[in-house]
């Protein structure tokens, strides 16, 4: 690594944000991940630069490969600058009083602060509306959003993000988090097929072997569909979960109650400080049956946590 790419590799660094770093380097993929695992972000700008030379030293990189480094950042800072622009640009000719304020996040992340005006009032910035976007994907996260200002946010952030259309997930709770890694499939996923066998038989009774036998069998074949169900390692902590069933009446002793237009409507709520995990656990140990009912099932499968039946049938 010759005194150029050092010179140039010291100045990118000066223009890189810190909360950038990490991400830029792991998109940039010429240091192996042992080398990056070895760099301490938490340090100060100067000891990361003073230690990201000398790991390019030992791989001998050369002026291109800085270069490539400088395009990935480039092109990722006019890809934020430019959905900044045209968002505030969108959302002004949708809605003339409204103040916009957009910041990066450490998580690669757009964090959007939206005050909505009303006529001629100013912008309420007492009642604003919060947004999580993730660039090159289409997911957003929103809060606090009215349904007057809904179609409008909408339809700025679907031009600004150059997707057809911004769709329901029915995904929600307080953890932005866990809900961002059960959308964007963002944990352990390796579902287990084989569990450990039954111990091997001793000198006990051939009844007692038997019977220990159908129980390891019992509690491997429950911990193999929990982990086909939920999956293996961390699960995302989410928090809640919402089922609303709506049934017409039937009941041919009773007309009145038959005819009836209107549904019967029932809702039933889960909660738990790590509601997957806590499902998870009731399957493996037997408290809750076997194989997980498709309602509870379909928690990660759809990564949602809000459905509607209506007359068997689940509303998508």
């Amino acid at each position: 690594m010759d005194n150029l790419a050092k010179h140039l590799l010291q100045r990118l660094m000066r223009r890189i944000p810190a909360s950038m770093l990490q991400s830029t380097l792991d998109k940039w993929g010429r240091l192996t991940a042992e080398k990056r695992k070895s760099l301490d972000f938490t340090q100060s700008k100067l000891t990361i630069t003073q230690e990201l030379v000398a790991l390019c030293e030992e791989s001998e990189l050369t002026v291109k490969h800085i270069t490539e480094l400088e395009m990935i950042y480039d092109a990722h800072s006019v890809e934020l600058m430019q959905f900044k622009e045209q968002f505030k640009s969108h959302l002004s000719e949708l809605k003339r009083n409204v103040s916009v304020k957009i910041k990066k996040h450490t998580d690669e992340a757009v964090w959007i602060r939206v005050a909505w005006g009303d006529g001629l009032s100013r912008p309420n910035h007492l009642k604003a509306t919060y947004v999580v976007h993730y660039l090159q994907t289409p997911y957003v996260f929103v809060n606090a959003l009215s349904s007057k200002n809904k179609p409008l946010l909408l339809q700025a952030l679907t031009l600004s993000t150059k997707h057809q259309q911004i769709k329901a997930a029915n995904l929600s709770g307080q953890k932005l988090t866990a809900l961002r890694d059960l959308l964007m499939r963002q944990y352990q996923q390796v579902f287990p097929t084989k569990y450990p066998s039954p111990l091997p038989e001793s000198d006990q009774s051939i009844s007692k072997l038997r019977i220990e036998k159908v129980q390891a069998e019992a509690s491997a074949n429950r911990h193999r569909m929990a982990g086909e169900t939920f999956g293996d390692g961390m699960l995302p902590a989410l928090q809640s979960a919402f089922f609303q069933l709506e049934t017409k009446f039937k009941d041919p002793t009773n007309e009145a109650m038959t005819q009836r237009d209107e549904p019967f409507i029932c809702s039933v709520k889960f909660s738990s400080s790590n509601l997957l995990e806590s499902l998870r656990h009731c399957a493996s140990s037997g408290i809750a049956s076997t194989p997980v009912t498709p309602l509870l099932s379909s928690i990660p499968l759809k990564g949602r946590n809000y459905f509607v039946i209506t007359d068997n049938v689940p509303n998508a």
